[in-house]
């Protein structure tokens, strides 16, 4: 019996595994970066251990020191969560050598499927469609996809449209998948361009394994996940019969234990279907698989752990299992830190307040689950993946349930950064998401309508909440009406970046605005009515920065928005000069490829950065020759700060 666990993780997943374990009456302990300390899931655990640092290289990939903090520690046992070690056989074999239980398939297993060439072998000769690598790919092989032998989560992928980008996009992949994963090793396989990502769950002990049915991941942005749904719409009976015996018979072939996840490729045209991979780990949308199945994945894997059978106990047994009936239909989405253009953001969330029915466990009816590793207050750093919380739905039928997602993001107030919230509701809402006809690629090519604009009411309720926070703050003539004038010659005017300026009166009895019936106003609320109907609008302000604009985040009728004051007067020193390379996120420099005094044309890349496991080329704007590099590799920049400058050609 399992008496005390680490979770060899961070954020959602170790809260995750924590709270299955509470309610078991296993005592947890949490492992931590520096960068880590004050999040959730250390304070939640009943230990904790410190890993010096904050690079996942010199911390959460650390055998040794993961190892050292469970003899430390008392643990009896480890779960690896996902990602970081979660499939490395060698640390499944540390763990085990410590004499330690492991939560996880054998590391035999983890090895046959981690090198997803030999993966691709086995599942071929075990009768699974495979699809086939080239050798030495010709033009007739295009498009081609490397990827990481030893990866998931969209790092180490590049697709590659000409065989003069295959060397390049190979060291690319390399080195994205080295620095995620600590193993820079990637294969060639032909790219399928309008495919659906189809995956079946699997549990396993020593009866068999057990299919728990589909789940749908074809939303996809640069080949990560952000929605993810059970069962797979629309998808034949026959094809998902045929999926899950497939799984399970190479599960069977490779002595599995514990939970997995096999992924496949399905051409919606022809309804043919390939092998892709076969991660020995849970997954980040394991939770749908919960909901609509009724079970706990956490739980089953510290059953297994601990030998017990699974037939009679929380599945149907091996016999038949492919034909276990689902209940309804569960979505989920995954709340990234990151704007429009896919870029991760970092900061403090100021305030991180989703709307739901329950966290980290089943529905009792319909209802909204949210699984976080954050909370209002936490500072979100530039180390790790940027995914903040995963909102999930589940409801008796799919349209149901998509609502009632919509409706759980519509109300979220997340202020202090920004988020693809807005993203999710519009992909939510699409006819196509909606009729269930997703591919891979539909997303990124897909015409989006761009951010919504905001509402003339909301910029109104931000410009008097603006001028009502002033007022609160003078230190003199506090009797008077905010912004009255004796003798009013024009109106006040508030501009907000990227909105047309706001016109509002202050008055002895209060504001007034065109078209607007202002009836309460402070500097973090507003109550207004347009055309016999009242709105209410709050606020809050983030915190002041020297030299950077007043910011002010609002909820209004139909979305929230981060409104941020144009200055009536702008200082010369905050101009940068023409041609200058901003860094677009905070982050580590990997990579200077330009030197000063060489010559660029528009679009090569002048220098690497790495946020958040990705790494993110900055390019010329144009043709030009470099006049300054302001970095080295390994310095740590900014936000807005100034790399390189490119000096157009005359």
């Amino acid at each position: 019996m399992i008496q005390k666990l680490l979770v060899a993780n961070r954020g959602e997943i170790a809260r995750r595994v924590f709270a299955t374990c509470r309610r078991l009456g296993i005592e947890t302990v949490a492992v931590h970066s520096d960068a880590d300390a004050s999040l959730p899931y250390v304070a939640e655990a009943d230990h904790a251990v410190r890993l010096p640092g904050n690079a996942p290289a010199d911390t959460y990939l650390r055998i040794d020191l993961i190892v050292e903090a469970a003899r430390r520690s008392g643990a009896d046992a480890v779960h690896p969560g996902y990602g970081f070690l979660s499939e490395n056989a060698a640390f499944a074999r540390a763990v085990l050598d410590a004499g330690l239980t492991w939560v996880g398939p054998p590391p035999e297993a983890i090895e046959a499927m981690g090198d997803k060439v030999r993966a691709k072998e086995i599942a071929e000769k075990a009768g699974v469609p495979v699809l086939s690598a080239p050798s030495d790919p010709t033009e007739a092989d295009l498009p081609l996809l490397v990827k990481a032998s030893a990866g998931g989560g969209g790092r180490g992928m590049r697709v590659v449209r000409t065989l003069d980008r295959l060397e390049a996009e190979i060291a690319a992949a390399s080195a994205e998948a080295g620095s995620a994963f600590g193993d820079g090793t990637v294969f060639v396989e032909p790219y399928v361009e309008a495919g659906r990502h189809v995956e079946v769950q699997l549990v396993s002990s020593a009866d068999g394994a057990v299919a728990l049915g589909t789940r749908d991941c074809s939303v996809q942005r640069r080949h990560q996940k952000v929605v993810e749904e059970a069962p797979a719409p629309g998808l034949p009976a026959a094809t998902e019969a045929a999926m899950c015996e497939a799984a399970e018979r190479l599960a069977n072939d490779i002595g599995y234990r514990g939970a997995g996840t096999v992924e496949f490729l399905l051409d919606p045209t022809t309804d043919r279907w390939f092998f892709l991979e076969m991660n020995t780990r849970l997954q980040v949308e394991h939770p749908v698989t919960e909901l609509v199945q009724g079970v706990d994945l956490v739980e089953l894997q510290l059953d297994i752990a601990e030998g017990r059978r699974l037939r009679g106990r929380h599945t149907d047994g091996a016999d038949g299992a492919a034909d276990r009936m689902t209940s309804g239909h569960a979505i989920e989405v995954r709340l990234y830190a990151e704007d429009a253009t896919y870029t991760p953001q970092s900061g403090g969330l100021v305030t991180f307040d989703l709307p739901a029915d329950v966290e980290f466990g089943p529905l009792s009816s319909s209802g909204v689950r949210v699984d976080s590793g954050f909370t209002s207050g936490d500072e979100v750093s530039t180390f790790y993946d940027a995914m903040l919380a995963k909102v999930m739905a589940w409801a008796p039928t799919r349209d149901q349930a998509i609502r009632m997602l919509v409706a759980a993001l519509r109300r979220a107030r997340i202020h202090g950064i920004t988020t693809n919230r807005d993203q999710l509701v519009e992909i939510l809402t699409d006819p196509v998401f909606v009729a269930g006809d997703m591919t891979t690629t539909w997303l990124e090519s897909r015409v989006t309508p761009g951010s919504p604009d905001v509402d003339r009411t909301t910029l109104v309720a931000g410009a008097l909440m603006l001028a009502a926070a002033d007022a609160s703050r003078r230190t003199v003539q506090q009797g008077v009406p905010a912004s009255w004038r004796n003798v009013t010659s024009q109106a006040q005017r508030t501009t907000f970046e990227g909105h047309e300026p706001v016109e509002w009166w202050g008055t002895r009895d209060g504001f007034v605005a065109a078209g607007v019936t202002v009836l309460e106003v402070s500097p973090t609320h507003a109550r207004l009515e347009v055309d016999g109907v009242t709105t209410e609008t709050r606020g809050h302000w983030s915190a002041d920065r020297p030299g950077a604009p007043r910011e002010l985040w609002v909820d209004g009728r139909a979305r929230s928005a981060c409104l941020r004051e144009v200055p009536r007067f702008t200082d010369p020193a905050d101009a940068v000069a023409s041609g200058s390379l901003l860094a677009p996120m905070p982050g580590t420099v990997v990579k200077v490829v330009a030197g000063v005094g060489g010559g660029v044309a528009a679009g090569d890349v002048v220098l690497v950065l790495e946020a958040m496991k990705m790494q993110h080329s900055v390019t010329a704007p144009h043709d030009g020759t470099v006049t300054e590099i302001n970095v080295e590799p390994g310095a740590q920049v900014a936000s807005g700060e100034v790399l390189a400058v490119v000096e157009e050609h005359p």
